[in-house]
């Protein structure tokens, strides 16, 4: 069974409320309509009703188990204005100002998606990645134990022999542009908790870097990513997620057996076999996960935002319907308790 089949039977057993910020755009529309017949739950769009249901009728779509909301017109606006005043973010705003705020619809989902309104939240299909990002990072809290929230992509290839039956998770590849040790441990391990969240399988994350194990003076690069590793080990070990941790490895060492053995590291737990890659900087990580979109034409999706309290995903503009569709059914499954996926494992 696929990864993407495996987490389509989880949500019709436990269907989840997605939101969806930029609810007129017609491939945001497409997806909900997928979600919706999937069975995975309710989509919930947000935007003007009038002109979501035109494109939708343009579109041949039909709206039945899809809840459309408009921020100016729902009973929540006063709910929530109230939450938008205890951010300290916004209090140097006056009240008008605050209000404002709400009629932003990427404010609103964000509020939603904290007051238990929603359950998941997919945004970015109109708006550049700072923009969308913004909502997300001042309304939705950091996880307990992370001090940084930053991003992660999925990576589904046909090539089984790699990662998890060639299912590879990427971070970061669009949030944090030079990480710091604590930053990349903090990557590495809510990389790690959703990897094993979603599929069950123990995860194995190799530090990404141009060389593996250097002997000779490291370069200040390496350095941090040394220091990363048993941060994440303690930070792992803190939350109980069962994890193995290496660094520094190039990228082919991390992923094919034959040149991890050829280079010393044949009894390492994750070299050749990994399915987790943390990049050292987000040069490295944007141009490779785009690389493979662009150049070999790999399935992603993503950005899934990490190390927050709430299950949420910012994607790319330039977006197809099913990286919208997939990238909602990731961040809904998040949203189901893992005792109900996967038992006491």
């Amino acid at each position: 069974m696929s990864f993407m089949d495996s987490l389509l039977g989880k949500l019709q057993r436990h269907p989840k409320r997605v939101v969806f910020p930029e609810g007129s755009d017609p491939r945001i529309i497409q997806a909900a309509r997928q979600f919706s017949t999937q069975k995975c739950g309710v989509p919930v769009l947000l935007g003007d009703r009038t002109e979501i249901k035109d494109r939708a009728q343009r579109l041949d779509i039909r709206l039945d188990g899809i809840r459309i909301m408009d921020p100016q017109r729902s009973d929540d606006f006063d709910m929530f204005l109230p939450m938008i005043e205890a951010l300290p973010a916004y209090a140097d705003l006056s009240p008008e100002e605050k209000k404002s705020l709400l009629l932003d619809r990427h404010n609103f989902a964000a509020l939603m998606l904290v007051s238990g309104r929603a359950d998941a939240l997919v945004g970015g299909a109109t708006v550049t990645t700072s923009s969308g990002l913004r909502s997300l990072f001042r309304i939705i809290p950091t996880q307990p134990t992370v001090n940084t929230a930053s991003s992660m992509l999925v990576l589904d290839q046909e090539n089984t022999k790699i990662g998890m039956d060639g299912l590879l998770f990427f971070a970061d590849c669009g949030v944090i542009p030079d990480p710091s040790s604590e930053q990349l441990a903090d990557i590495a391990v809510s990389t790690a908790e959703i990897a094993w969240h979603l599929t069950g399988e123990n995860p194995r994350v190799a530090f990404l870097s141009f060389a593996s194990h250097a002997k000779r003076p490291v370069h200040a690069s390496i350095g941090k990513i040394r220091e990363a590793v048993p941060i994440a080990e303690a930070k792992a070990a803190a939350r109980a997620i069962p994890v193995d941790f290496e660094g520094e490895l190039q990228l082919d060492a991390a992923l094919d057996p034959e040149v991890a053995e050829q280079k010393g590291l044949a009894n390492s737990e994750v070299a050749g076999t990994a399915n987790i890659l943390v990049f050292p900087d987000l040069n490295s990580g944007n141009i490779a996960s785009k690389l493979l979109q662009v150049v070999a034409g790999a399935r992603t999706y993503g950005q899934v935002i990490i190390g927050l309290q709430k299950p949420c995903a910012e994607i790319s503009r330039g977006a197809h319907v099913y990286d919208i569709f997939g990238t909602a059914v990731i961040t809904a499954s998040q949203a189901i308790n893992r005792k109900l996926l996967f038992g006491s494992q």
